[in-house]
């Protein structure tokens, strides 16, 4: 039985396709709801006060493409939307206050959304600025007619890209830092190890002005970890965002960079087996959590709920909030993310969609309308409802996902897109990159 809040869920048709479509629609509602029309700036989540993230305009500057195409929003509404963002960050404060917009070409990661100045102190996000920097190329992609508006789009992006200095966020080494506070300087911790920043130092290494060099993407793979994982050999990252994000904008099907070359196989591949390696660890379900199953299961960063000690099965057992989770290794802590699976549906179609029936089945889309919940933990002891403990909130960095991996899958645009982006092709090259479509598409300067 489909469920939406207590009911059957309403479709015209059950397909797979349909339930897909259905599915992106709503997490697309996130973005049309949630998002300042004179600034373009979009809330980081569904939370009373909670700012706006210029990870968030990224992931909405991708999926407008996504909207147009599939019917959910007008061209000339995407343009708008599109144009307000890209005219606030060109024209936003770059003087590194602490009261600011930016400096150095990145952007504090949360701005408030009614003065468009830094939130809460946040750090000069070098991750985040990619994540905005992908949705603005991707943009540029897609409105490539010759009307004023959509030149507008290109123009625009240009100059944005190309002030971001990276060589200033290397800080005097190979590795990128994560990040700037005008307190306190440069924050410690660099993108070394397999993680989300390969979308990173893929656009740093074709910068038009402040481009960094190749020992950047080395000092970079110096951190990865090959594991071997219920017999699959992976390069292994436990949270499954890690195996996901920089995917959601390149096409890493059948091409490989030196570390890949050497263990024969791609990242793509690597986010298919790291995919199953989450599924057969619910499978196993080695602390016997609840609802754990070979069609329940999804561990990423996301909320939780909350940070504390509590008995379940007679033993403590400690739970968290906001948390990256991962598999098998942890932490883990009983909380499960739809989006998660969802997310994975390129690399492993047949299993996600049985993840995605079975929760359509289980518990149903949020009351919210944008989808399912964003996290849920039937283990939780005490719960507020029949699923021990359900996010209160919804997340752009989940919604995000769900829309462009979905249609990855559907109609593969973003990357279709993305492989005719200069700045992509270039940056893998520069990686060291090679094979498939890269050997066979010429760099479109344009």
């Amino acid at each position: 039985m489909n469920r939406e809040n207590g009911k059957h869920i309403t479709r015209r048709s059950n397909t797979d396709d349909a339930v897909l479509q259905d599915l992106q629609k709503r997490a697309f509602r996130y973005f049309a709801r949630h998002i300042d029309a004179k600034t373009g700036l979009v809330l980081d989540s569904t939370q009373p006060g909670a700012p706006a993230s210029i990870a968030a305009v990224g992931f909405a500057l991708s999926c407008y493409p996504v909207a147009v195409e599939r019917g959910f929003i007008r061209r000339s509404v995407a343009i708008a939307h599109t144009l307000a963002a890209l005219r606030f960050f060109e024209e936003a404060d770059q003087s590194g206050a602490a009261n600011g917009v930016g400096y150095k070409g990145f952007f504090y990661h949360f701005l408030d959304v009614q003065s468009g100045t830094r939130a809460w102190k946040s750090e000069l996000s070098t991750i985040d600025t990619t994540l905005l920097l992908a949705g603005m190329l991707l943009a540029a992609q897609y409105f490539n007619s010759d009307s004023a508006s959509e030149r507008e789009v290109r123009e625009r992006t240009q100059p944005i890209y190309a002030r971001i200095d990276w060589r200033w966020a290397q800080n005097g080494q190979a590795a990128v830092a994560l990040g700037w506070k005008p307190e306190s300087g440069f924050i410690t911790y660099r993108w070394v190890g397999y993680n989300e920043a390969m979308l990173l130092y893929v656009l740093a290494l074709a910068a038009p002005d402040f481009a960094i060099d190749s020992a950047a993407y080395s000092a970079w793979t110096s951190g990865f970890r090959w594991r071997k994982l219920y017999g699959h050999d992976v390069l292994y990252a436990g949270p499954l965002f890690i195996h996901q994000f920089s995917h959601i904008w390149i096409d890493l099907r059948g091409i490989q960079d030196t570390f890949m070359k050497a263990k024969k196989t791609d990242y793509f591949e690597n986010s298919r087996v790291a995919t199953l390696i989450q599924r057969e660890y619910a499978n196993r379900n080695p602390r016997q959590f609840l609802e754990y199953a070979h069609n329940c299961w999804g561990f990423t960063a996301s909320d939780g709920p909350g940070n504390g000690t509590r008995k379940y099965r007679g033993r403590k057992h400690r739970f968290y909030g906001y948390m990256a989770r991962g598999a098998p290794f942890g932490p883990d802590d009983g909380t499960l993310s739809p989006w998660a699976a969802i997310a994975s549906l390129p690399f492993a179609p047949d299993i996600v969609l049985e993840v995605i029936r079975h929760m359509e089945n289980r518990i149903g889309h949020s009351p919210a309308g944008f989808g399912f919940c964003s996290s849920f933990n039937p283990s939780y002891p005490g719960g507020d409802d029949e699923f021990g403990w359900t996010a209160p909130w919804h997340y752009a960095l989940n919604q995000g996902p769900i829309v462009l991996m979905i249609e990855n899958y559907r109609t593969g645009l973003i990357w279709r897109l993305m492989r005719e982006c200069a700045p992509v092709k270039a940056g893998l090259l520069r990686a060291g990159f090679g094979s498939g479509w890269l050997d066979a598409t010429p760099i479109n300067h344009d």
